[in-house]
């Protein structure tokens, strides 16, 4: 019996050591695994990092390519585009004037009533009309028809119960998103379709003449003030609010940014004359591009695969079109690595299939289990059943993609603001530099879903903006949100522009 006993015993430690093995083997291996995420997290962390100093770098960088746009055709990345626009609405505008808002799938037509004192929008009525999507590729005489069409009976039922001496002088700002080579404040070129338009009769073709003859052939009176694009409206907008206000910046879908530049300072366009000594100047900054900027082997990928690589590499790092898509590229290369996200999902290798708004609902799910992530994970990403612990490293992730996209975006502000002397460094303007300047208020009026929506970004993108510029001058530095540039926007500057004023601009 003794004998018998120790053998089972014998049997029962080593069936005990193997089971032990096993529990073992397993933890080291979810251990080798966890490790290999975790690798990724950190290697994402380091090539996304933006200290202060290299983020001063890409101030410098956005100052000097500033500077080489305009000074020729093609100096810069940065296309450096003018206006027109000499000078902005001040308030003192009086009357009521349409805007008409053209920059993707549906346009809106507004009519606004200005009370002639700062801020005073007696009343703005708007109506949004999505464009039959045969009319994106058909004729731009068949496009201008429709949006005539539409015009004419926004306005008529907006007129009919006014009197006619208050309806006599109707005029028209053009908000038009597209790529356009501005030919004066009335006047412009498509150079391109953008956004599944693909008229190719239009291209090439002046675009308000388009417009204003079918307004003719519908039997509307309404001649167009001017030709915008939506960050010019949005600094307009942001300008008859509070006269302090010198740049606008769009950080949505997309991102852009416009700010006022001194005539003398657009060398590529010498014997530029304007009555206000300043113009508009359309930075096209999503084109912008810098050594200095912190990029992956996530963002090259994506640029690879893009409709556009080798342009708009600005856009793609912080703009809301791209920070989804960069996320979900991580994770499908945490994926491959390990099973932690269990079997790897179809719908990860769907591109843009996780939108910037779940990110953002993921990045700032406060809740103790993360339910939010464990929902996005499993409706957008069909990835189930994952532990906290991996549902916090998606969070992470959010964490990094975005306050990378924050802090690059703050950084861009900066670069205007060194530009036109208003960083409080004396900045560089002109070719001169300044070292006697004192700091001014300083205002630069903003819009955009991903700043005025996503809260963790807002916060980065301020935070940023305080360590660039030091507190004593960012306390002179005010983000401004506004609201509907491109439209209301586009009317305040057909006041300011109206039949009654003159083209400021000319050309020798």
């Amino acid at each position: 019996m003794g004998k018998l006993a120790a053998g089972l015993a014998a049997a029962a430690a080593a069936a005990a050591c193997a089971v032990a093995g096993v529990v073992v083997g397993r933890r080291v291996r979810i251990r080798r695994k966890w490790k290999r995420v975790v690798g990724v997290l950190r290697e994402l962390e380091e090539a996304c990092e933006t200290p202060v100093g290299r983020l001063r770098q890409v101030v410098d960088a956005m100052a000097v390519e500033m500077h080489a746009g305009l000074a020729s055709e093609g100096g810069s990345k940065l296309k450096m585009l003018l206006t027109f626009v000499d000078h902005l609405p001040t308030g003192s505008e009086i009357g009521t004037y349409y805007a008409l808002d053209l920059g993707g799938t549906n346009f809106r037509v507004l009519r606004v009533q200005l009370g002639g004192r700062r801020s005073s929008i007696l009343s703005q009525d708007v109506e949004r009309q999505p464009i039959p999507r045969h009319l994106m590729t058909s004729t731009s005489e068949d496009l201008f028809d429709f949006i005539a069409s539409t015009l004419k009976q926004f306005v008529e039922k907006e007129e009919s119960g006014s009197e006619p001496s208050s309806v006599r002088a109707r005029e028209l700002g053009l908000t038009f998103s597209f790529p356009v080579k501005q030919l004066s404040i009335r006047s412009g070129i498509l150079m391109k379709w953008t956004k599944g338009f693909a008229i190719e009769d239009m291209v090439g073709k002046e675009v308000v003449g388009l417009l204003e003859a079918a307004l003719v052939r519908s039997g509307l009176d309404m001649p167009v003030a001017v030709l915008v694009n939506d960050t010019v409206g949005t600094l307009a907008l942001g300008h008859y609010d509070d006269a302090d206000t010198v740049a606008a910046v769009i950080i949505g879908t997309g991102t852009n940014a416009c700010y006022l530049e001194r005539a003398d300072a657009i060398i590529k366009c010498q014997g530029l004359l304007t009555t206000s000594g300043c113009m508009v100047v359309n930075m096209e900054w999503g084109n912008f591009w810098s050594s200095h900027l912190p990029r992956t082997s996530y963002d090259i990928d994506l640029d690879l695969e893009s409709p556009n690589p080798n342009d708009q590499g600005f856009e793609k790092m912080i703009s809301g079109m791209y920070l989804g898509d960069i996320v979900r590229r991580v994770i499908i290369r945490m994926s491959q690595d390990s099973d932690i996200f269990g079997p790897v999902s179809s719908r990860l290798s769907i591109p843009f299939i996780l939108q910037t708004p779940l990110l953002a609902a993921m990045h700032e799910d406060d809740s103790p289990e993360l339910k939010e992530v464990d929902k996005i994970l499993k409706e957008a990403l069909e990835i189930s059943e994952v532990s906290l612990k991996v549902r916090k490293l998606v969070v992470r992730v959010c964490d990094v993609v975005t306050r990378r996209a924050a802090r690059l975006a703050a950084a861009g502000i900066v670069g205007i603001l060194k530009k036109i002397g208003r960083d409080g460094s004396g900045g560089v303007t002109g070719g001169r530099s300044r070292s006697d300047v004192k700091m001014r208020r300083t205002v630069v009026a903003i819009e955009g879903g991903l700043y005025t929506s996503y809260t963790m970004f807002r916060e980065y993108l301020h935070e940023a903006l305080n360590e660039i510029l030091g507190e004593d001058v960012a306390q002179h530095v005010i983000l401004k949100v506004t609201e509907d540039g491109s439209g209301i926007g586009g009317a305040l500057l057909a006041a300011a522009y109206s039949s009654g004023s003159v083209d400021n601009v000319q050309s020798l």
